[in-house]
């Protein structure tokens, strides 16, 4: 089994006195800034004039420059914008701020593993990917807990980057939970993957069957939220917190009958090989040219799916239903 390394296996001196810039202030940024500057280290945040962050991470007691003049003043580097974003801000505001010996992180590989980011050979580059969204990163944290981290190095002139990363991953609280080692390829590829496949594309579009199959039957579409959206949650918790043993431990003998029952008829051999296509188009970059395409393009397909997607009938019940639970506020 793969090794795991917690806080006991982390040096956080390593980035005692160093200069850390977070470019960003999203769901990452702001998770990223704020643990590491909890856990005691020099972090500055990096915007563009005029952003609407500013004010809001100055609020939170952090410094806040404009992103070339954080780049410049860093020791360690991290960018937690967009994927599609961060070829025009490193070529704007970091890559004439690189020098040796400087760490230049990424939460996620797309642009170095689709060489679309080539640092100089000098800077030591590394990841620290958080398995879960930024806002999960920080509320964890704050509960003194962790969400597990990914690190992986690129490339280390330094000769010590991997140190560096599990020194990061136990700023922002990943060591609680969890380090495991990777490289750019198989964190880039594997997420993906599972972003395509099975976390996003691939659960979204079963319930959005699952409830258009009993609304096409006649059934209310507020029962059939319920029942293939809303439910869905309360299965993976139960997942999360034991693995499938638990989530068939904790439902009915009918319910885990059906589960073996049925589904394999649902996830069939023709739903494998498919899913082994979607793999080899992410490796052999024919996903990372569509996307890289579709930005420059203006991202005409990608608004006008959101926009149907957004009109979807399972939309418009789970909004009026979710809207009568008051513990419930929808996240924009």
């Amino acid at each position: 089994m793969a090794k795991l390394y917690y806080e006991q296996d982390c040096k956080p001196e390593l980035l005692k006195g160093k200069k850390i810039a977070i470019i960003g202030y999203g769901s990452q940024g702001h998770a990223h800034a704020l643990n590491l500057h909890e856990s005691g280290f020099d972090v500055t945040v990096g915007l563009y004039e005029g952003s609407k962050s500013w004010s809001i991470a100055e609020s939170k007691g952090l410094k806040v420059k404009v992103a070339a003049e954080a780049a410049k003043d860093a020791d360690v580097i991290m960018i937690l914008i967009n994927d599609e974003k961060q070829v025009a801000l490193y070529e704007k505001d970091i890559k004439q701020n690189l020098s040796a010996g400087k760490y230049l992180v990424f939460a996620h590989g797309f642009n170095i593993h689709y060489n679309q980011i080539q640092p100089p050979a000098d800077v030591n580059v590394f990841m620290v990917a958080p398995k879960g969204p930024g806002h999960t990163v920080r509320s964890q944290f704050e509960q003194g807990r962790g969400v597990p981290c990914l690190v992986g190095v690129y490339q280390d002139p330094s000769g010590n980057s991997f140190d560096m990363g599990l020194a990061y991953a136990y700023g922002i609280g990943g060591a609680r939970g969890g380090i495991l080692a990777t490289t750019f390829k198989e964190e880039t590829e594997t997420d993906l993957f599972g972003e395509q496949a099975v976390l996003c594309g691939g659960v979204t579009e079963l319930m959005k069957a699952g409830f258009d199959t009993l609304v096409e039957a006649g059934y209310q579409p507020e029962s059939a939220y319920f029942e293939c959206v809303h439910e869905m949650k309360l299965i993976v918790d139960m997942i999360n917190e034991g693995g499938f043993a638990n989530m068939r431990y904790s439902i009915s003998d009918t319910a885990e009958y059906g589960d073996y029952m049925t589904g394999k008829r649902i996830i069939t051999e023709a739903t494998r090989k498919e899913m082994k296509q979607v793999l080899l188009e992410i490796q052999d970059g024919t996903f990372a040219s569509k996307w890289i395409s579709e930005n420059r393009a203006g991202r005409p397909g990608f608004l006008a799916k959101r926009r149907m997607e957004a009109d979807h009938q399972v939309e418009k019940v789970g909004k009026v239903l979710r809207g009568m639970m008051p513990w419930l506020k929808d996240k924009k």
